[in-house]
């Protein structure tokens, strides 16, 4: 199954709809892009806590990483550069961290607040290698602008 992104959008937009507390979106959000897309083995979030320091945040999969630097891994360069990491080979990215022996290709999406806040990061992991596109970064960037553009830090 592929992921809809309309669908996904609408729906995402519905269940958020006038809520502001980070966590609660950030749980939200995760629940419905793991259950989207059969490709996604490991979503989630990774909250910046400052000190250039990502901890783990809502998420549904295997048991994620607890605590990234800014300096390590695929989100790491995501919170670090504030750009979006589309790793189709998780072996070739220099310091990338095993967080599951599993994945095989990441797509990480900084996520920012209305005010350009970073938030932390979207990460989205896959058992198979290539397995995100242009199509998926776009889709999940602009959803992720809507839904925490209010979102308070709380």
């Amino acid at each position: 199954m592929r992921v809809d992104y309309p669908t996904l959008r609408k729906t995402v937009a519905a269940l958020t709809a006038g809520e502001t507390d980070t966590v609660a979106l950030m749980a939200t959000v995760t629940c419905e892009v793991f259950h989207a897309d059969d490709r996604f083995d490991w979503v989630g979030f990774y909250r910046n806590v400052g000190g250039e320091t990502l901890k783990i945040g809502p998420y549904q999969g295997g048991h994620g990483c607890l605590v990234i630097p800014f300096s390590r891994g695929v989100c790491g360069a995501a919170a670090r550069s504030g750009e979006t990491q589309r790793v189709p080979d998780v072996e070739a990215f220099p310091g990338h961290i095993a967080c599951a022996a599993s994945t095989r290709s990441e797509l990480v999406l900084p996520v920012f607040d209305g005010s350009g806040g970073l938030l932390g990061v979207f990460d989205l992991d896959s058992d198979r290698a290539d397995a995100f596109d242009e199509t998926d970064a776009r889709e999940l960037a602009d959803m992720l602008a809507d839904v925490f553009a209010r979102a308070s830090h709380g």
